[in-house]
C-alpha cells in the first residue's frame, strides 16, 4: 500500500512520471505576491521581496514607506530595510551566485544588497545612455544582466565580479516597436563566448551580441514569438508564438514538437522543467507541456512565482513552497504501481521482513542475481527523497539488501546517510534551504557552508563542515568577526574569552587575521590581545604595527630571529619617532641594534654617527669620518683641483681628534694625524706645480714624485716632516732619477758620501730600465763579489761574472750562473772551468 500511495502523488506525462511535493507552507503573514516584485535565489536561496511602485495597489494595515524584505525559502523573515534609492522606478532585481541582491532602477543604476538588507558600496551605473534613455526591461543570468532602455538600446554586464557596463551591437528598433520578450543564451553556451540576447521582434527573433546581429525570420520559427524561455543547458529554446502554440526548438531553430495551448494570451510566466517539459503559468493555471504534444494542468487560485532549479522548478505561492521534477528513474522503479523491479522487490521483502513474513526471504531469492543493483536503486531514490520517513525505510531497504550482497561497497550506503543528514539539517524551515541532491551535487558543500555563514547559521556550517571532514577555519573566522561587530557592548576582556573559546577549536587559524577586523571596528585594545596569541610571527609583526604597538612589534620580531621582519618594524618606527627616541629603542636590542648599524653603515653615514655620539662611541664615528674622507676623495672633483680637499682634511683631523680621546685607539690617533698632515702637503704640492698627481699617494710615491719633476727641496720636506730613514731614501731617490733618466744627477748622487746601503740600489736601478752602460759604472763598486757576480751575469758579462765568482770562492754560485748561460756553450765552459778548479783546490 505505500507504494500505492507514493504513486498516487504523480503525474504521469507521455511516459515520464513528474511529482510536485510542498517543500514548506510559508511562514510569512499578509504577503500577496501580485502586488510585490519578487527575486528568488536558486538552489534553495532567499527570496527578496518589494512593493511593486508599477501597480496601484491598496494598502491595508502596512506603512506606506516601501520596504525591501528578504526571507527564506519558508517565509521566516531574515532582515527588512527601507527602500530610500533615488533614480525612478524599479525594473528588476535578481541574485549572484554569490546571493548578492542585484537592484536595478529606471535611470540605470544599479544598487547591491547582501542577505541582511545592508547596501554593499559603491552603487554603480549601467551608463550615461541608459541614464538618459531610461531602461525599461532587463533579463538576468547567473551573474550577468542585459538591459533594454526606451531607444531600443541594449546594455549588458557580463559579471557583477567587475562591473563594467558595455553596449550590444544596434538592433535598429525604435520605440514604437519595442520588444514583445527578451531572453538570452549564457556566454557559457555560446560558440562566442559572449552573452546571445534573443528578441521577440516583429514577426521574427532578432539575436544579438556584442559584435553583430542577425535576423531569423518568421517562416523558419513558425510565426510571432510572444515569449521565449532557453533550457538551462543553453541548447533549447520554448517559444509562445502568437496563435497559441508552444514550439520546442534548439538554438539552430529546428522544431522538435509542437503544442496547441487553449489560450492564445501569452503566459504569464513560462520555464523549463528540467530537459523534458515546460511549464506555462496564466492567472490560475499551470500547465505542465512535455514531448509529444501531451500536458498535465494544475489550478491555482493564488499568484505563483517560477524558481528554475537544474533538475526541476520550485514554485512559490503565498501560502506554500512547491518543487515540480521529474521522478527518478530509482524511484519510479520501487514505487511504480505494480512494479517487479529488483529494488522494488526487496523494499517489499523488507516489508514482509519487519512482518515476520516468509515471503521476505522469497523475494531475495527471485532478485539474489540482481541484489547489488536493487541496493543502488534503493540508495539512490532515498537521496532525492524529501520526506525523512521515506528516506530512513529506503535506506534499511538498501541496508537489508547490502547484507545479503558479498561483493557490495559498503561505503555507498554511509555517504548517502551522510548526504541526507546535511541536507536534512539544511532543508530545515528554520535554515530554509530546500536542495535537493543533484542542486547540492552541483552546488558543493563548501559553497553550501559559505552561504550558511553569510546567512550567519554559524553552528550548522560548523557542524556541518566537521561532519564531511571538511577545514572549520573559515566558519570559525567569520563568526568571529561577525562576533566582534555585533558584540559593541561586551567588555574587550570578556569578549576576547569568549572568541578564545572558539578560534582554539582550530589549529593554525590566523589570530592576525581576526585582530585584524577587531582594529578596522575601532577596537585597538582586544586587537592589541589577540595578536598576542597569534604563533606565526610573519602575521604578527605587521598587524602590531598597524595598530601602534611598535615597541611589542619589536620585541615579537627580534624574538623570531626573522632580519626581515626586525627590518620592517625597524623602518616603521625610525619615520614614526624622533631620533633619540628612536635610538634608545633599539640600544636595548641587540639584534635590532645590529642591524640598524649594517643598513646605516651603507646608506646613511650621518644618521649613524648620531647615534654612535648619542651612545658615546667616539672611535666608531671617528672611523665613519675617516671612511667618509676617502669616499670624498672618490668625487672627481677631488683630483682636479683644491675645493674638496680642505674638507677631506677636516674630516681627517676630526677623526684623529675623536681617537685621541681614548687609550685604546692610539694607532689610529697618529695614523690620523699623519695622513691629515700628507694631504695637506700634497695639497700644497698640486697647488705650487699645478699638477693633480699627488693628493691620496704614498709618502713614497709623493718624494718619488717630487724628485721627478726636479723639486728637490719639496722631496727632502717630505722626507723631514715622516723621518724617511736614509736607506728608504737613497732608493727613493735612486728611482726617480733613474725613472726620468738623469744620469748626470745620479753619477753626482752617489759621489755626495757614501750610500748607507752601498752601490747595489745604483745598479738595481740601471739594470731595471736596461742601462747597461749606467750600471757598468756602478757595479765594481759593489763590495760583495757575489753581488757582483749577479749583477755582471744579469747584464750578460759571463766571464766579469766567472771572475767575481772565483774571487767570492763559491761553488754554488758559479753552478747558478752556468744555468743562466746555459744558452752560450763558452760562456758554460768558462764556469766549469773555474768550478773544477775550486773542487781540486778543495773549496766547495
Amino acid at each position: 500500500m505505500a507504494n500505492v500511495s507514493v504513486a498516487a502523488e504523480w503525474q504521469l506525462l507521455i511516459n515520464r512520471y513528474y511529482r510536485k511535493p510542498e517543500l514548506y507552507p510559508m511562514r510569512w503573514k499578509h504577503i500577496d505576491l501580485s502586488r510585490n516584485k519578487v527575486a528568488c535565489a536558486p538552489f534553495g536561496g532567499p527570496i527578496a521581496i518589494i512593493r511593486d511602485d508599477s501597480k496601484i495597489v491598496q494598502l491595508y494595515a502596512e506603512s506606506a514607506l516601501r520596504k525591501l524584505r528578504i526571507f527564506n525559502s519558508a517565509g521566516i523573515l531574515l532582515s527588512e530595510t527601507v527602500w530610500k534609492h533615488p533614480g525612478g522606478r524599479l525594473i528588476g532585481m535578481s541574485w549572484t551566485e554569490d546571493q548578492t541582491l542585484i537592484c536595478i532602477v529606471q535611470d540605470g543604476t544599479i544598487y547591491r544588497y547582501n542577505v541582511h538588507c545592508e547596501v554593499l558600496e559603491p552603487n554603480f551605473s549601467m551608463g550615461k545612455e541608459c541614464f538618459e534613455q531610461n531602461v525599461v526591461d532587463c533579463v538576468f543570468w547567473g551573474n550577468g544582466v542585459v538591459c533594454l532602455t526606451e531607444a531600443g538600446k541594449l546594455f549588458c554586464v557580463p559579471d557583477f565580479k567587475q562591473i563594467k557596463p558595455c553596449k550590444l551591437a544596434e538592433v535598429g528598433i525604435g520605440a514604437e516597436e519595442l520588444p514583445q520578450c527578451m531572453a538570452v543564451i549564457e556566454p557559457q553556451y555560446t560558440v562566442s563566448g559572449n552573452v546571445e540576447v534573443l528578441l521577440g521582434v516583429g514577426s521574427g527573433i532578432v539575436i544579438v551580441d556584442e559584435d553583430e546581429v542577425r535576423f531569423i525570420d518568421e517562416e523558419k520559427i513558425g510565426g510571432v514569438v510572444l515569449k521565449i524561455a532557453v533550457s538551462h543547458n543553453g541548447r533549447f529554446l520554448a517559444c509562445f508564438m502568437h496563435d497559441g502554440r508552444l514550439v520546442v526548438m534548439n538554438t539552430e531553430f529546428r522544431d522538435f514538437f509542437q503544442y496547441q495551448c487553449e489560450s492564445a494570451l501569452p503566459p504569464e510566466q513560462m520555464a523549463w522543467c528540467g530537459l523534458d517539459s515546460v511549464l506555462l503559468y496564466w492567472d490560475d493555471v499551470l500547465l505542465m507541456v512535455g514531448p509529444s504534444e501531451d500536458s498535465v494542468s494544475y489550478i491555482y487560485d493564488e499568484p505563483v512565482i517560477f524558481i528554475p532549479e537544474c533538475d526541476g522548478v520550485r514554485i512559490l505561492s503565498n501560502t506554500s513552497m512547491e518543487f515540480v521534477q521529474r521522478v527518478p528513474d530509482s524511484t519510479v522503479s520501487i514505487f511504480k504501481i505494480g512494479s517487479t523491479s529488483p529494488a522494488s522487490l526487496l523494499f517489499d521483502a523488507l516489508d514482509h521482513f519487519d512482518r515476520r513474513s516468509a515471503k521476505a526471504d522469497e523475494n531475495l531469492r527471485l532478485i539474489r542475481a540482481s541484489l547489488p543493483e536493487a541496493v543502488e536503486a534503493c540508495i539512490d531514490a532515498a537521496g532525492h527523497e524529501f520526506d525523512v520517513s521515506r528516506q530512513r525505510m529506503l535506506l534499511r531497504a538498501a541496508s537489508y539488501g547490502q547484507a545479503f550482497c558479498s561483493n557490495f561497497q559498503r561505503d555507498h550506503i554511509q555517504e548517502m546517510c551522510k548526504t541526507l543528514r546535511v541536507l536534512n539539517a539544511v532543508r530545515d524551515p528554520e535554515i530554509g534551504i530546500p536542495l535537493s541532491i543533484e542542486q547540492y551535487k552541483l552546488l558543493s558543500a563548501p559553497i553550501l557552508i559559505g552561504r550558511l555563514i553569510n546567512a550567519h547559521q554559524h553552528l550548522l556550517a560548523l557542524r556541518i563542515s566537521e561532519y564531511v571532514g571538511m577545514n572549520q577555519e573559515v566558519v570559525i573566522m567569520h563568526w568571529s568577526c561577525t562576533k566582534i561587530t555585533a558584540s559593541l557592548a561586551i567588555p574587550d576582556a570578556v569578549l576576547l574569552e569568549i572568541l578564545l573559546d572558539k578560534l582554539k577549536l582550530c589549529k593554525g587559524i590566523s589570530y592576525a587575521a581576526v585582530a585584524a577586523h577587531a582594529d578596522r571596528s575601532g577596537r585597538r585594545k582586544l586587537a592589541a590581545m589577540l595578536v598576542d596569541h597569534e604563533p606565526r610571527s610573519s602575521k604578527q609583526v605587521p598587524l602590531l604595527l598597524s595598530i601602534a604597538e611598535e615597541d611589542t612589534a619589536l620585541m615579537k620580531a627580534t624574538e623570531s630571529g626573522d632580519a626581515d621582519l626586525v627590518y620592517l618594524v625597524l623602518f616603521h618606527i625610525w619615520q614614526k619617532r624622533p631620533a633619540l627616541e628612536f635610538f634608545g629603542t633599539i640600544q636595548a636590542r641587540p639584534l635590532a641594534r645590529d642591524l640598524f648599524i649594517a643598513y646605516a653603515r651603507c646608506y646613511k653615514h650621518e644618521f649613524l654617527k648620531d647615534f654612535f655620539l648619542s651612545t658615546g662611541q667616539l672611535q666608531d664615528v671617528a672611523f665613519l669620518l675617516w671612511k667618509d674622507s676617502w669616499e670624498l676623495g672618490k668625487n672627481p672633483m677631488g683630483s682636479k683641483g683644491s675645493p674638496l680637499h680642505g674638507p677631506r682634511i677636516k674630516l681627517i683631523e676630526k677623526a684623529h681628534n675623536l681617537f685621541s680621546e681614548t687609550k685604546e685607539h692610539t694607532f689610529e690617533s697618529k695614523a690620523a694625524e699623519e695622513h691629515a698632515k700628507l694631504l695637506r702637503i700634497q695639497h700644497e704640492l698640486e697647488v705650487s706645480t699645478k699638477q693633480p698627481i699627488f693628493v691620496d699617494s704614498s709618502i713614497s710615491d709623493t718624494i718619488r714624485t717630487c724628485i721627478a719633476l726636479g723639486n728637490h727641496r719639496a722631496a727632502m720636506r717630505v722626507k723631514t716632516e715622516f723621518k724617511v730613514s736614509e736607506k728608504r731614501w737613497y732608493w727613493l731617490k735612486v728611482f726617480a732619477l733613474v725613472t726620468i733618466r738623469d744620469w748626470e744627477a745620479l753619477e753626482k748622487f752617489s759621489k755626495e758620501k757614501r750610500p748607507p746601503m752601498g752601490f747595489r740600489p745604483f745598479v738595481e736601478a740601471c739594470i731595471d730600465v736596461d742601462e747597461k752602460a749606467e750600471a757598468l759604472k756602478y757595479i765594481p763598486k759593489l763590495a760583495d763579489p757575489r753581488e757582483r757576480a749577479e749583477a755582471y751575469a744579469r747584464i750578460g758579462m759571463a766571464k766579469e761574472a766567472a771572475d767575481a765568482a772565483s774571487q767570492a770562492k763559491d761553488g754554488e754560485l758559479l753552478g747558478r750562473l752556468k744555468l743562466s748561460f746555459a744558452q752560450n756553450t763558452a760562456a758554460s765552459s768558462i764556469f766549469d772551468t773555474l768550478r773544477d778548479r775550486l773542487s781540486f783546490q778543495g773549496v766547495s
